[in-house]
């Protein structure tokens, strides 16, 4: 999930999902991370599962996420890296958690504590071998102005929710995204509203609404770039 100005941080608090994973919420923003129904699964649901593992098929892929936030989407990817699924992975941050942040999520308890770790300790800005099959990108900049990198098989959009960030779910935006993936690349998003679906669908992406992670939203949104 794409963070916040440090402004806000003193009021970002902890707090455990349904199925026993942390997140961070934003008083001012009244606005989670993740999804109250579970951090964890949400991530392997809705990003691992829907986009990467949909997507993969032997050949190394880029992955661009928006929005590295707790580095959670990042951890479960690694844990499923392998030969026959290797990844080049990018993600953009504006505002990063703060380290003593991340480490009180506990997440080491949840998912492969020694990956999280090099996930977390990796310099920003710099393509670092976590694995011999997944390369971390972190890339401090802004998603709205930045250039994009490009070439990409998968999307993991992870934004905070369109009436919460508008700036970053605008046609222009996505247009910009469009862009930057190849034909038969995979976007996911925890977001089904029809106003977005439209505006996928608008820039020429199949778009299908696809059964949302147990215990949490109904639907959520897969795009193909035909």
């Amino acid at each position: 999930m794409s963070t916040i100005p440090d402004s806000l941080m003193h009021s970002t608090e902890i707090e455990i999902t349904a199925d026993g994973s942390a997140t961070l919420f934003v008083r001012e923003l009244d606005e989670h991370y993740h999804s109250v129904k579970g951090a964890l699964t949400e991530s392997n649901h809705i990003f691992r599962d829907s986009a990467f593992l949909y997507r993969a098929d032997g050949s190394p892929l880029r992955l661009l996420e928006v929005g590295f936030g707790t580095g959670l989407n990042a951890a479960v990817t690694a844990m499923v890296a392998d030969a026959e699924h290797p990844v080049h992975y990018i993600s953009l941050e504006k505002y990063p958690v703060l380290s003593e942040t991340l480490c009180q999520l506990q997440y080491g308890e949840l998912v492969d504590g020694e990956l999280l770790g090099k996930i977390h300790e990796a310099s920003w800005n710099l393509p670092v071998e976590i694995t011999p099959w997944f390369v971390l990108e972190k890339r401090h900049c802004d998603y709205t102005a930045d250039p994009l990198p490009d070439r990409v098989d998968v999307v993991y959009f992870d934004a905070f929710a369109p009436e919460k960030q508008p700036d970053m779910w605008t046609e222009e935006a996505f247009h910009r995204l469009v862009q930057v993936m190849n034909p038969g690349a995979v976007l996911t998003t925890y977001c089904s509203k029809g106003v977005i679906r439209r505006r996928l669908e608008s820039l020429g992406l199949r778009v299908e609404r696809i059964p949302g992670p147990p215990g949490g939203k109904r639907e959520i949104l897969r795009a193909t770039r035909l």
